[in-house]
């Protein structure tokens, strides 16, 4: 899919734009923190995760919708020797891949090594959209290695990668925006989805509640497996994000990015 990169890019900046909207229409909590000072750091970090992206594609030249097309070609993985509907494997490629996200998210709070990389996305102390891109480079590169790792040993086609990748995006967008949705609405949604009241728990300074909820989509995985926590003990407007030792230094670029380095 040659217009690929275009495509995902254009859906991220409109439902970017959508969501940040919503943001500032009808916000769920209070800001702590200076929201242009958190953005550009937010931002420049993603700018970074790019950049890494980039250079990892030079040392493994297909990533992870490059990979697909190649399992393809050399008849790799369980999809390339089976013959599905286009239907069915999508469904089952947006399961499988999805589960795997949720899988990763637990080991990385798990695994302590893994756990200081991943703590510079839960350092930001707002909860907002551009939370969502705000992942340490090293995670990006850990992430991508594994999708692409388990694109060969299941060979989707390439197609399935891009959307799942376009609703993976965003899904985190949306359950991260600091959007306020009438709670009826957010009870029926999060049967199936993961809305911004639900994955706002994960965000908690709280260490039960921070370890629990997961999901990025699809909220069965953490209702299936015991981590699924409803509601924070302090409320949403008055619990506490991000990390319970911090101050105002993970609106700075440079310490985020040292953070995974730094003892505590």
């Amino acid at each position: 899919m040659e217009s690929e990169a275009l495509i995902r890019l254009t859906i991220f900046i409109g439902l970017f734009a959508i969501f940040a909207s919503l943001e500032a229409w009808a916000p769920r909590r209070k800001r702590v923190q200076s929201q242009p000072k958190r953005w550009l750091t937010n931002w420049g970090i993603t700018l970074l995760d790019t950049l890494t992206l980039r250079a990892l594609s030079v040392v493994l030249p297909l990533l992870a919708v490059g990979a697909a097309f190649d399992a393809e070609r050399l008849g790799w993985g369980l999809f390339n020797q089976v013959s599905l509907p286009f239907a069915i494997e999508l469904v089952l490629v947006l399961l499988i891949f999805d589960f795997a996200i949720w899988a990763q998210h637990l080991i990385t709070h798990k695994v302590p090594f893994l756990w200081r990389i991943h703590r510079v996305h839960h350092a930001d102390r707002d909860l907002d959209v551009t939370t969502a891109i705000r992942f340490h480079p090293i995670e990006i590169a850990f992430s991508m290695l594994l999708k692409v790792g388990l694109v060969y040993a299941l060979g989707p086609a390439g197609v399935a990668i891009v959307i799942f990748e376009i609703i993976l995006n965003g899904c985190a967008m949306f359950n991260h925006a600091n959007i306020n949705i009438p709670q009826p609405v957010d009870r029926i949604l999060r049967r199936i989805l993961v809305t911004p009241d639900m994955h706002r728990v994960h965000h908690s300074t709280d260490r039960a509640e921070h370890d629990s909820n997961y999901g990025f989509s699809l909220s069965i995985w953490d209702q299936l497996f015991g981590t699924y926590i409803a509601q924070p003990k302090d409320g949403h407007s008055d619990m506490s994000i991000g990390l319970e030792w911090q101050d105002d230094r993970p609106s700075q670029l440079g310490w985020s990015l040292a953070l995974p380095f730094r003892r505590r």
